[in-house]
């Protein structure tokens, strides 16, 4: 194996013409680069040097090598300088994915700050629910995924895996604007025993959650539509098609009344998962991006944040007709999946 220190070296004897002069310009005495050529002749098997009393003439070799290295030198350094900007960060790649509404809501912010910080880097967001992109991350084929857990429908996670908790969600009450309870500051929810209710899917945590809060509260829930498309719950709510209760990212905006739940608050905690022994030194950084977001939005949903959007105007809602027309109509949404590519907001909450 040839030694690029030897052949740096070399070049400078083939420009030079001299041991002496090649020291003086890398820092060498002439007795080690005299040293440095004789381990390179050792290593090519040939002479390099015409040697006398008063000098060392390149031989044809030589000259022949050293112009062969500069190429094979320049790509180290290259190389070189590419492993410092990704060992410091400056460049590299950060794979991450998040269920819809974070996507939505809190990685776009995320990614922007990193690239702000490393516009070199290259990041790469992908889509998927907790169950989905939870092997990714053990696999390594995602360095970090942004999941949620309802504190009423508690999971477990890896033990190989480490969890931050980014931000916890409130659940929160959606109205429509002209409901009888709608200008309440909170709401008691067996005050909505009797409401028709929208919500996600029987097979998703949310479902779950509701099912179990409102049995706390001594009724069952007339569920009558569902959705996993938190767009289409808020605008059935809107249109005066029943109640919901939703995680904060996904209140959205939207003319609907947004109440706090009296009593209990019951959250949707957001959380990080990631490798412990995951080296990418974009990592960190993208970690102090998500719990600097988090922590904003939990200004945001402090105790006496609860949104109240004003009363809709019929004329402001689009003109559509919803399929079938009978009380027990059910919309079942699907599921997003880690494909890369963003669902419209349908999340298997």
């Amino acid at each position: 194996m040839l030694n690029p220190i030897h052949l740096r070296t070399l070049q400078e004897c083939v420009r030079t013409g001299s041991f002496a002069e090649a020291g003086r310009a890398l820092g060498y005495t002439a007795s080690a680069v005299s040293q440095q050529m004789a381990l390179l002749e050792r290593a090519v098997g040939a002479a390099l040097f015409e040697r006398s009393a008063r000098s060392a003439r390149c031989t044809a070799l030589a000259s022949r090598l050293a112009e062969r290295s500069r190429d094979a030198l320049g790509a180290l350094q290259s190389l070189e300088r590419e492993v410092r900007a990704m060992v410091s960060g400056e460049e590299g790649s950060l794979r991450l994915a998040g269920f819809a509404t974070a996507n939505a809501r809190i990685l776009p912010g995320v990614l922007a700050s990193v690239i702000e910080q490393r516009p070199h880097a290259e990041l790469q967001l992908d889509e998927g629910e907790p169950d989905e992109v939870v092997d990714s991350v053990l696999d390594g084929v995602l360095d970090a995924a942004v999941v949620f857990e309802y504190d009423l429908d508690p999971r477990q996670w890896p033990t190989d895996l480490r969890v931050d908790e980014v931000v916890s969600e409130p659940l929160r009450l959606v109205l429509p604007g002209a409901h009888r309870l709608a200008g309440a500051a909170e709401i008691s929810l067996h005050e909505l025993a009797d409401e028709p209710w929208i919500c996600t899917r029987r097979d998703t945590a949310g479902a779950r959650s509701l099912v179990r809060l409102a049995a706390a509260s001594g009724f069952v829930p007339r569920i009558t539509f569902r959705s996993n498309d938190y767009s289409v719950i808020r605008d059935l709510v809107a249109r005066g098609m029943g109640v919901a209760m939703l995680p904060g990212l996904a209140l959205g905006a939207g003319s609907v009344r947004v109440t706090r739940i009296a009593g209990r608050q019951p959250q949707r905690r957001v959380r990080a998962l990631y490798r412990k022994e995951n080296t990418n030194p974009l990592l960190p950084l993208a970690l102090d991006c998500l719990h600097r977001a988090g922590s904003e939005l939990a200004v945001l949903w402090g105790p006496d944040t609860a949104a109240h959007h004003p009363e809709p105007d019929p004329r402001d809602l689009p003109v559509t007709s919803l399929p079938g027309g009978t009380a027990d109509l059910r919309w079942h949404g699907t599921g997003s999946g880690a494909s890369g590519t963003r669902h419209s907001g349908t999340e298997r909450s």
